[in-house]
């Protein structure tokens, strides 16, 4: 039995084969851990400008709801009573419907970046012409 336990001898090529299996897979999981980082890196860049974008333009909107309010009450203090159907009031309002809409396109377009998942990589460890 004890014979049986004790190990056979290695030969210097199955020391090398080895070797390079655990190369292999050190940098494999190397790759794997770059790609990840490297793709939530990205990812987060892209939310961040995304929210940048979508702050500007929640600017925007707060300036043009208080443009149609100025506009709104110098409509009506010049006497007009059907401010709500003047073309210029009627324009205003179609701006913010597209700026809403645009907003709401950014909103999906960040929940869509958020639920990204890295793509499978197909990187192999790279193979030396020394093995």
């Amino acid at each position: 039995m004890k014979e049986e336990q004790q190990q056979q001898p290695t030969s210097p090529e199955s020391d090398h084969q080895h070797e390079r299996k655990t190369m292999e897979k050190f940098w494999g999981a190397t790759v794997e851990t770059w790609n990840s980082a490297t793709f939530r890196a990205n990812q987060y860049k892209r939310i961040v400008q995304k929210k940048i974008d979508l702050t500007s333009l929640h600017k925007k909107i707060s300036t043009a709801h208080a443009d149609l309010g100025k506009k709104i009450d110098d409509l009506y203090q010049n006497g007009n009573d059907n401010v709500m159907e003047h073309p210029d009031v009627m324009n205003m309002l179609k701006g913010l419907g597209s700026m809403r809409q645009a907003a709401a396109g950014l909103e999906e377009e960040i929940v869509k970046i958020k639920n990204e998942e890295p793509p499978e990589d197909e990187m192999q460890p790279p193979t030396g012409g020394n093995a």
